[in-house]
């Protein structure tokens, strides 16, 4: 596959690159858990189809110390025994907000309860900004079609 657009050698693209890191970085120096950030990403990257996200963040939460168990089971979440109580509602949560369209009414209230059980406000906008920043990320690599497997963990830090 080759990529239609090369986001990094645009100058568009390189600073909406810059933009696009710097409220990353403001997630990742947030109270949520970097395991909580990684799952959703993850997640979302997987429902999207999101190839080039999947891997790098498959391989960004094993370069953190991630199991790969974990990683093999987040698309099975619901029946995987590996996740805290607070990571499955993150899940759920992320899987909600990644799928908004099929909900009519959005994110159901049961859904964000469950969330709000477990993570504090700060948190829990780090983890509404984490998803919705994976979804922004995931749609505009699969419009450009940007190909999955050379990424190297830590590449955009």
């Amino acid at each position: 596959m080759t990529a239609r657009l090369h986001l990094l050698t645009n100058p568009i693209g390189t600073t909406f690159f810059r933009h696009f890191a710097a409220a990353a970085k403001t997630i990742s120096q947030s109270s949520l858990p970097h395991a909580t950030e990684e799952l959703a990403k993850l997640r979302a990257s997987q429902i999207n189809g999101c190839g080039f996200c999947t891997d790098m963040h498959t391989k960004d939460a094993v370069a953190a110390g991630e199991s790969h168990q974990r990683l093999h089971l987040v698309a099975a979440w619901r029946e995987a025994t590996v996740f805290t109580d607070a990571e499955r509602a993150a899940l759920e949560l992320t899987e909600e907000a990644t799928r908004i369209a099929d909900g009519a009414g959005g994110v159901p209230d049961e859904v964000w309860e469950r969330a709000a059980k477990h993570y504090d406000e700060d948190q829990l906008l780090a983890l509404v900004s984490t998803v919705a920043l994976i979804n922004a990320a995931n749609r505009m690599n699969v419009m450009v079609r940007l190909p999955a497997g050379d990424y190297e963990p830590g590449q955009f830090a």
